[in-house]
């Protein structure tokens, strides 16, 4: 079965839909196909406590003071040309969401300003926020937005298997094959298990991050590289992606939850502290900016302390701060807190780093443009230049909406040289059965988390990097035979994408012979000053 469409959207978080809106807002003539692997809802994007980043009251910010911050986070690997056009576009994009419906937190002295937030690595308050529900609050903005018009098609339960490309017609396709093009994607649909044939004029992927590759993450369970992964095999460029974010402060819960529960740094901006067991802050050992350094080195912090004292997570203190206005800015991480026994008017809110946000993933330009023709990607499945090594808090949303205004204004001007390909083939799931033990997919994907737990965290070794890449090998050979010989599942490939994004991780590690921002190895404790973007 084959399904017509000029633009095909992979994701339907905050790049995607802003996308999505953007083309149709101008060109109601074309057909925009949104694809959600599970939910509309259920994105990495809806999952944002703290909020967006955007200079906004110009009595004390300028656009070079969040320049300045954001190209200090990514310890030189930011690309200053995507950084300056991310952040001085930036305020515009976010008025366009107000104007869709959007509401930001207001201050309480004068109603008729924004009530801005501070986070790690910002060196004035930018920030704006709804309560510690933003992402959620964006993303309910973009689905009512874009459900006003009628060339807007989402479709949910829709899982991307591969991108179409010169492969699928007979012809060889490599890393180094000039003009790879892309045509659409096979897709799988949840609901009736069927592969369905995407074609597209163009096709951009949103897919999100990664998170699920890690025991520990505060990503959602959809957070399977999916879109990186995709790319990847089709032979497209990936980089950067030894730079994994973990965020220091998930709460610590012996239950084990999936995805960790978030304190959002908005949380130390607000005034809470860093502490050990016995009620000491740490954070002056390691940072003159003690809790509101960079999440790097507040992460690396954490865990030199927890593993000097031999304890599992240290505390982050809220004691000293204004009961009602904690619960006002922070309702949701109140009531999770005290549905666990933990009041944080009166006792430390235990916590712990957690796989948070992908700085690396596929490589693309100022207008979203890949390796590969008639693919576009933004948000976290890229990498951008605008993060670097490590990202600034809050930039991650700012980025989806300048990124999904210039994939769509790109489009709006090019889409109308490409034409849907013909001679596509169905996809052929010959020789393949059901699966007959599911078991083998669900320890798999147990097996995978937790090598990248123990050997590719936040502290790695070369040591630890080769004994991670000999058993992820062991794990792709395994489920490559799975893959060969049964039929498609949702759990199929999500485990086959997440060894495909811990390949990419440990291998981009094991080639950065240095220390720099989200990537600290022992055997190379030393940051040099030379930019090194492995290109895979």
């Amino acid at each position: 079965m084959a399904i017509q469409t000029d633009v095909l959207i992979l994701g339907s978080g905050v790049t995607g839909l802003t996308t999505a809106i953007k083309l149709a807002e101008v060109r109601p003539d074309i057909s925009i196909t949104v694809l959600a692997k599970t939910m509309e809802s259920e994105t990495n994007t809806s999952y944002a406590q703290g909020g967006v980043a955007a200079v906004w009251d110009l009595t004390v910010d300028s656009f070079e003071k969040h320049i300045a911050d954001t190209l200090d986070a990514g310890d030189g690997l930011c690309d200053e040309e995507i950084v300056r056009m991310v952040i001085t576009e930036g305020p515009d994009r976010v008025r366009d969401l107000i104007s869709w419906g959007a509401n930001f937190d207001r201050s309480k002295s004068n109603g008729e300003q924004y009530d801005l937030g501070r986070e790690g690595g910002h060196t004035v308050n930018r920030i704006l926020h709804y309560k510690d529900i933003t992402g959620r609050e964006i993303e309910r903005t973009l689905i009512e937005k874009a459900a006003t018009f009628s060339n807007i098609k989402v479709h949910e339960h829709f899982f991307a298997v591969d991108l179409i490309t010169q492969h699928h017609l007979g012809k060889t396709v490599t890393r180094v094959t000039p003009d790879t093009e892309c045509f659409g994607a096979y897709v799988l649909d949840r609901k009736t298990s069927e592969i369905i044939t995407f074609l597209a004029k163009s096709v951009v992927i949103a897919t999100g991050g990664a998170g699920q590759v890690y025991r520990s993450t505060t990503n959602p369970v959809v957070a399977t590289g999916d879109g990186v992964a995709m790319m990847y095999r089709a032979n497209g460029r990936v980089e950067n992606m030894e730079f994994v974010q973990f965020h220091p402060t998930a709460l610590y819960n012996e239950s084990g939850d999936n995805p960790d529960f978030l304190i959002s740094e908005a949380v130390r901006g607000f005034g809470a502290v860093l502490k050990t067991a016995d009620g000491e802050p740490f954070m002056q050992k390691y940072d003159e900016r003690l809790s509101l350094a960079p999440r790097d080195i507040v992460a690396r912090a954490i865990d030199n302390e927890m593993k000097i004292r031999g304890e599992e997570f240290v505390y982050l203190d809220c004691r000293e701060l204004v009961k009602e206005d904690f619960i006002a800015h922070f309702p949701t991480i109140y009531n999770k807190c005290m549905s666990l026994g933990i009041d944080p008017m009166e006792q430390m809110i235990p916590v712990v780093p957690a796989c948070h946000y992908m700085c690396g993933g596929i490589q693309v330009d100022k207008n979203g443009l890949s390796s590969i023709k008639r693919v576009l990607a933004g948000g976290e499945c890229t990498a951008s230049g605008l993060h670097g090594a490590n990202r600034l808090a809050s930039n991650s949303l700012l980025e989806g909406l300048v990124y999904g205004d210039r994939i769509a204004a790109y489009l709006r001007e090019h889409l109308d040289q490409f034409k849907i390909q013909d001679g596509v083939p169905d996809w052929n799931a010959k020789g393949t059965n059901d699966p007959k033990e599911m078991v083998l997919i669900t320890q798999s994907r147990k097996e995978l988390r937790d090598i990248m737990s123990y050997y590719v965290g936040i502290v790695r070794s070369n040591i630890r990097l080769k004994r991670a890449a000999d058993r992820n090998f062991l794990l792709y050979n395994e489920t490559e035979a799975l893959y060969n010989t049964t039929t498609i599942s949702p759990q199929l490939l999500e485990l086959r994408n997440l060894i495909t994004i811990g390949y990419l991780i440990i291998r981009s590690a094991s080639m950065r012979h240095e220390s720099r921002g989200l990537h600290f190895t022992t055997d190379y404790p030393e940051h040099f000053d030379f930019i090194d973007k492995s290109i895979l």
